[in-house]
């Protein structure tokens, strides 16, 4: 509708999304001037409410932060206060954790690659649609995230929100004749997932390339997901950069240092920058920082894919590829599962103690979306003085609003080109799903506002 003289479209809930937001563009002359990406939930106060908490409380309250990516919350939250009572988990207990890591990364990712984005290169609005069409990748995905969910299941007590991890390891740990019905489900779903690898290596991905720092965790030898060090790479001319030139490491003690949020006044979530700059986390950034230590098997699928070498620091600049780097996650997830497995001793008890103290503890770890940071203050009753919690959603949001911009001024450069606003939409909707579609802050559209000046 028209209003004061711009051009106004609404959008009601979309599919395949989950959030509440809101795209307004400004274009004058054929040039976008201004792109925001509006979150308007109502903030949700976590980081207040744990304020005056018992330090062994976190895990379990962060855990319903994110229904989709609760062990994410759960092991930063559990490395932060841990780190700050000087406490270490290591041997079996730290590989446990890490299995249940994987366990969430091959669930997560894999409803994000079958049921909330392959739709959209299909030109399908659900994913029923697209089983309708293709019935085949679509099981197949349920396969594989159905296998994800047995790890979290089996180690978390239940795969939404589990309640068997606890300070210093997990309420009970499993026998190792326990695990071989899950490596048995694991080995089933490798094909599925190099499958899957090849099959969305095929679609038709639109030319787009990313203008932001990319931010990861680093750990030399592994593809870091739960342990590392924050390494910024700038990838200015969408080549393998030089790794020393490119990578700036600094402590996770210095995090909020690099990475700095601040109010919007168009949104009720908190946006960031690195180092002043806009920075993208999640599975690109994972990619560019840390491909080189993939699974072999993992590595090669990408090769085969057509993302390049990663050995060779060879990164993916175009959003709408992260679906294959996304599905290249998940072999190198199945993959690292079934190691540990096959390596599991069961450790001599389920936890070790973590005595409280008056200390502030940090950590970070990867969530499938990427980069997430929690810091604590313990006072010496083990009361929490202070909490904060960096998601990924926060960081990306400049990028995403980057990306939009990008993306509608190339359409309408197209010589001959006049898009009308729905098809301005669906390439917004695009790409938003191409890297945070079910956080519930950042990503549900209920209406698109372009105005036309």
């Amino acid at each position: 509708m028209s209003h004061r003289g711009a051009r106004i479209l609404r959008l009601d809930a979309l599919a395949r999304v989950e959030g509440e937001g809101a795209v307004h563009l400004t274009i004058s002359d054929g040039q976008v001037t201004d792109t925001r990406l509006r979150i308007y939930e109502p903030p949700r106060f976590f980081e207040a409410f744990l304020v005056g908490r018992g330090h062994t409380e976190p895990p379990d309250i962060t855990a319903r932060i994110c229904g989709i990516c609760p062990v994410a919350y759960q092991m930063t939250a559990c490395q932060a206060i841990e780190a700050a009572c000087g406490v270490t988990v290591d041997g079996q207990l730290a590989e446990l954790r890490r299995l249940l890591y994987y366990g969430e990364w091959i669930e997560s990712q894999s409803l994000h690659i079958h049921l909330l984005h392959a739709p959209d290169f299909h030109g399908h609005h659900s994913a029923v649609e697209l089983a309708c069409e293709q019935r085949e990748p679509v099981e197949r995905g349920l396969r594989i995230k159905q296998a994800g969910n047995a790890v979290m299941e089996l180690l978390g007590g239940r795969a939404i929100h589990p309640v068997n991890v606890r300070l210093g390891g997990f309420y009970r740990v499993p026998a190792r004749g326990e695990l071989a019905p899950l490596a048995e489900q694991l080995r089933r779903v490798r094909d599925d997932a190099l499958e899957t690898v090849r099959w969305v290596a095929g679609f038709d991905f639109p030319d787009a390339q990313l203008d932001c720092e990319l931010l990861a965790m680093q750990e030399s030898g592994r593809y870091a997901i739960d342990s590392g060090t924050p390494t910024a790479l700038s990838l200015p001319d969408g080549t393998a950069p030089s790794r020393s030139a490119a990578e700036h490491r600094f402590p996770v003690a210095e995090f909020e240092r690099h990475v700095v949020e601040e109010h919007v006044p168009y949104s009720t979530a908190l946006r960031s920058s690195l180092d002043g700059r806009r920075h993208l986390t999640g599975s690109l950034a994972r990619y560019a920082i840390s491909g080189r230590w993939l699974h072999p098997t993992a590595a090669e699928a990408a090769r085969a894919a057509g993302l390049g070498d990663p050995a060779a620091g060879e990164a993916c600049r175009n959003p709408f590829r992260s679906i294959i780097v996304r599905a290249v996650e998940v072999v190198h997830a199945v993959e690292e599962a079934l190691r540990i497995i096959d390596a599991y001793e069961p450790p001599p008890r389920p936890h070790v103690e973590v005595p409280p103290r008056a200390a502030e503890g940090c950590a970070a770890t990867e969530a499938p979306r990427g980069l997430l940071y929690h810091r604590y203050a313990i006072d010496a009753d083990g009361n929490l003085t202070l909490a904060r919690i960096v998601p990924p959603t926060a960081q990306n949001q400049g990028a995403i609003e980057e990306d939009l911009r990008r993306l509608v001024q190339s359409r309408l450069d197209r010589p001959g080109d006049s898009p009308t606003d729905e098809e301005l939409a669906v390439l917004c909707e695009r790409a938003v799903r191409n890297h945070d579609p079910c956080i519930s802050c950042s990503t549900h559209f209920l209406d698109l506002t372009v105005d036309r000046r």
